[in-house]
């Protein structure tokens, strides 16, 4: 891609892939491993072996099946036209469900105001559809489906993905020896199904990040009981970085093993520069939502308030964010508690929310209306990732008074 956004460039029709980010890796091929219905094709690697030298003229090893997080960026029989975006792998699983909505537009008054700018004509994306919602008193999350005993495609997809071709191995003898290691608590069988994986979403021990509107997702879960997974952060700042900058350092992040990736910025076009990157994302989207509604108020955290951190939720949500980091831990009482650290209150969000709350001596609107957020992360299915907004910043300040503080209304 080009380092530099030019003026008079019209992201619409100029905007290109990186050439190198989408090689096939060599000695492996893009697989695929079908599900219960046609569209349900699960993305893995295998990988080639070389023969084992033998005294008997060598032997055969078989290949390799592992996870592959790069999408269809490394799959040669697709074109990549980051211009268009992925391709749709989830809408049909949607639709099907029948509990969601087309909007007739974008209904946060950010993105209608961004949309309504003949000066953002040229860094748009030129291919958006209009947001999906719940319908009215639904809940469209995976728990919600989990807990009602049904099993998604999603969590379908994500079982298959979990097993990585392990029964075909198991069943060709590849497999005769494991160390019996040690569980630590875990619970995990030789063979995940779909149904553990929504007994685990059931008992809320995992997540599948999976907003409505990122039909370019191919799904993925976070849990104990599962594969350990990587997060990747990107994101512009007031210095630097183009919108093409930033769609490559996702191409690039999930090459090398993202399983999700987390778009922080803080410099211009947070809007146009987020709706190219999850357009282009076949891995779950997070954000820190207030990051961008600080931008909203030119930095100013005391002129913060819960209507405009609303709207930005919902801007977020309709664009398609799989998941939100929500500092509703910091509360004012706990403040003050961090006030003999050496480096005080080193997580930017809690730092932000904690100066709001000495400002107007009140209590942290994220967790004064968090039953109002949960309406709306239930109405889109965005996840939570509950910011650690007091943790501690170095070795002379340990897990003290203030971070288990911000762990408890965390946690209730």
């Amino acid at each position: 891609m080009t380092t530099k956004l030019k003026n008079a460039s019209n992201l619409s029709e100029s905007a290109q892939v990186d050439q190198q980010s989408v090689q096939p890796f060599t000695r492996s091929q893009k697989v695929y491993v079908q599900g219960s219905r046609p569209d349900i094709r699960v993305p893995m690697r295998e990988i080639t072996l070389d023969v084992t030298p033998t005294d008997f003229g060598g032997e055969i090893n078989a290949p390799v099946t592992v996870y592959d997080t790069s999408g269809p960026y490394t799959d040669p029989n697709v074109v990549i036209d980051v211009r268009k975006g992925l391709g749709d792998v989830r809408s049909a699983w949607i639709e099907d469900r029948g509990d969601t909505e087309r909007l007739a537009g974008l209904s946060s008054n950010f993105g209608q105001q961004r949309l309504a700018d003949p000066e953002l004509t040229k860094l748009r994306f030129a291919h958006v559809n209009n947001p999906r919602r719940a319908k009215a008193g639904a809940n469209v999350s995976q728990m919600h489906y989990a807990r009602k005993g049904i099993i998604t495609a999603e969590m379908e997809y994500v079982a298959i993905r979990e097993n990585m071709k392990l029964q075909e191995a198991r069943a060709a003898g590849l497999l005769k020896q494991q160390h019996a290691g040690h569980s630590f608590g875990a619970s995990i069988p030789k063979e995940i199904t779909p149904e553990f994986v929504r007994e685990e979403i059931a008992r809320g021990r995992a997540i599948i990040p999976a907003n409505i509107n990122h039909v370019e997702l191919e799904p993925m879960i976070i849990g104990r009981n599962f594969l350990v997974k990587i997060n990747g952060n990107i994101g512009n700042s007031a210095l630097g970085s183009s919108i093409e900058e930033e769609v490559a350092k996702l191409t690039w992040g999930i090459r090398w093993g993202s399983d999700t990736v987390m778009d922080l910025s803080t410099g211009k076009h947070i809007h146009e520069t987020r709706e190219w990157i999850i357009r282009n994302s076949p891995v779950p989207i997070g954000t820190v939502p207030i990051y961008q509604a600080l931008e909203k108020v030119n930095g100013v955290a005391e002129d913060l308030t819960w209507e405009l951190f609303r709207d930005t939720l919902i801007e977020q949500a309709e664009q398609g964010v799989d998941y939100f980091t929500i500092h509703a831990g910091v509360l004012l009482r706990y403040v003050p508690l961090t006030a003999k650290r050496v480096t005080g209150i080193v997580s930017r969000g809690g730092s932000i929310m904690a100066k709001w709350c000495l400002a107007h001596h009140k209590e942290n609107f994220l967790y004064t209306h968090f039953d109002e957020i949960c309406e709306i992360m239930k109405a889109y299915d965005v996840s939570f990732s509950l910011g650690d907004g007091l943790r501690p910043g170095r070795l002379p300040t340990p897990t003290t008074k203030p971070s288990s503080a911000n762990w408890r209304p965390s946690a209730s």
